[in-house]
């Protein structure tokens, strides 16, 4: 196909053609941004703002008169910060195909360092804050030194990383609680105070939300995270430093672990030497179901918070509904096996959109040739 330029001898539009070009050219556009928005509201794209909406109609019926509450909202958002900072924290390292099982662990930690060191050594409330979050960060760099360093693949290593943790913890504070008065003051406002009934870790969530999506979606950095997730090998050969990348996402996730560690102990008012283990599942559910909003297979921060949120109104319809206590497990569990096989799906086709436009590709050029 040629391209034929015009020239001096054809005719020039006309004032009158003009409006008309511009007519057939405004449904066309209206269609294309129509067919955008279709794309963007469909289920496919934002199916977990659908079943959160089913879940708040369910329980709005259920329990009338305790869940369609501002009360009910405002414990959603507190219950569940936590859980959003934790799951917030695997968003990077699963961008890179990088799995961090010692996030809970860490979370432990960075909590236990920070109450020990107020109790124990009578230091300021932001400097054993600093401290818990450091020791955060040295986890971070054992685990890239295990993963990146050592070749090991991340799965096993971070889960060997976080038993090493564990048995730390138990060393450092022989399986008891820190308590003290002096984790009552200060130190608990961190994680316990609010603003019009919403605490303060709904806010720190919020932020780390805002950074992340920002990292990843407008920054160079966040798209070789995303192309070394997608195809390692070939982000070396795009002259993406894997590893760096890969190091640097567990130390990303430690840090903000351990920033989610110190929450939880402030809210505890308690250095627990098993707090960060209940939020292992959840974080990973929230994160899993994340990838399948917005983004489709991508890991990225909003689609996390609103998984969390569809999560956490669930458990706590639940509790509110008096489920037994197994329900809620129940309901992640189902709700991360849905989410794993819609990510699986949704990756498979788009494999084979890519290997079917490749194939038209080859079949015009045998043609041309």
């Amino acid at each position: 196909m040629t391209l034929q330029l015009p020239t001096e001898t054809d005719p020039p539009m006309t004032h009158s053609a003009q409006p008309k070009a511009a007519a057939a050219a405004a449904p066309q556009g209206a269609s294309v941004a129509g067919r955008r928005w279709v794309v963007a509201v469909s289920p496919r794209n934002i199916g977990a703002f659908y079943v959160l909406a089913i879940i708040i109609v369910v329980f709005s019926v259920w329990v009338p008169g305790t869940f369609p509450t501002s009360a009910t909202f405002k414990q959603i958002l507190d219950s569940n910060a936590i859980t959003a900072m934790a799951a917030l924290a695997l968003v990077v390292p699963l961008s890179a195909r990088t799995f961090d099982l010692s996030f809970a662990y860490t979370m432990t930690l960075s909590g236990c360092v920070a109450a020990h060191f107020v109790v124990s050594n009578h230091l300021s409330v932001p400097l054993a804050c600093l401290l818990g979050v450091g020791a955060a960060f040295v986890i971070g760099v054992i685990n890239g030194i295990v993963v990146v360093v050592m070749k090991i693949d991340s799965f096993i290593g971070t889960l060997a990383t976080g038993s090493l943790v564990q048995a730390f913890i138990t060393y450092f504070t022989s399986d008891i609680t820190i308590n003290d008065q002096r984790l009552t003051g200060s130190f608990s406002k961190f994680g316990q105070d609010d603003v019009n009934g919403i605490i303060y870790p709904v806010f720190y969530a919020l932020v780390i939300a805002i950074a992340l999506w920002l990292f990843m979606e407008y920054s160079a950095t966040g798209r070789r995270l995303y192309a070394t997730g997608f195809n390692p090998d070939a982000a070396r050969l795009a002259n993406i430093r894997v590893d760096r990348l890969r190091f640097c996402s567990l130390l990303v996730s430690a840090t903000i672990a351990g920033l989610a560690g110190i929450c939880l102990a402030s809210s505890l008012s308690a250095g627990s030497p098993s707090a960060g283990t209940p939020y292992l599942l959840p974080a990973f559910a929230s994160v899993f179901v994340g990838a399948t909003q917005f983004k489709s297979g991508r890991f990225n921060a909003w689609g996390t918070v609103v998984a969390v949120l569809m999560l956490g109104t669930g458990t706590i319809g639940l509790g509110l509904a008096s489920a037994p206590p197994w329900a809620a497990d129940m309901f992640t569990g189902v709700v991360l096996l849905a989410a794993l096989g819609a990510t699986g799906l949704q990756r498979r086709s788009l494999r084979a959109g890519r290997t079917g436009s490749l194939a038209a590709v080859l079949r015009r050029f045998r043609t041309a040739s």
